[in-house]
């Protein structure tokens, strides 16, 4: 026995390996969780509730479950993008519609593609401003996008005013 209790035990945390990219350590499920002053601290429009770190961990885990999602679509559609690709060189004697159609296929199967890279690079930004403590605040005004909006589109980077007056131009 190395001298400390059950509870000493249960309170200690392995040393969580490096994640190859940016060589910080990995977060557990556990640790990912969202303390409730951090939770708090990100602005809620008036007449709304302070952020629990309840409902801000099931923004999270709702992000990172779409990215575990998107990461799987944009591999099978890459995959299939690479197919295309093959088969039109093996087609050099279609006629101009198969032609055509299998370029048509292809652009699309790669807008697609480009659609889901860009969704996923906004989750991540998402997340990375979720740890900063920045969540829901506008990029454009600097004032609280609503919590109410962010639920039910966590991506979002602009409150509703900005993000109208954007549409418009």
């Amino acid at each position: 026995m190395d001298g400390t209790t059950g509870a000493e035990d249960k309170n200690r945390t392995a040393e969580a390996p490096l994640t190859p990219r940016t060589g910080t350590r990995r977060r557990s499920a556990k640790a990912q969780r969202i303390s409730t002053a951090t939770a708090e601290r990100l602005p809620v429009r008036e007449g709304e509730d302070l952020w629990t770190s309840t409902e801000l961990s099931e923004v999270r885990d709702r992000l990172q479950t779409e990215m575990g999602e998107l990461t799987a679509e944009i591999a099978t559609a890459e995959s299939q993008i690479a197919e295309r690709i093959h088969d039109a060189a093996e087609g050099a004697g279609d006629d101009q519609a198969d032609a055509g159609a299998k370029t048509f296929e292809r652009e699309q199967a790669m807008a697609l593609t480009y659609n889901a890279r860009d969704l996923l690079a906004q989750n991540e930004r998402a997340i990375v401003r979720i740890d900063q403590g920045t969540y829901g605040v506008c990029e454009s005004c600097g004032q609280a996008i609503g919590k109410a909006r962010l639920q039910a589109f966590p991506r979002a980077t602009l409150c509703v005013r900005c993000k109208q007056r954007e549409e418009r131009r």
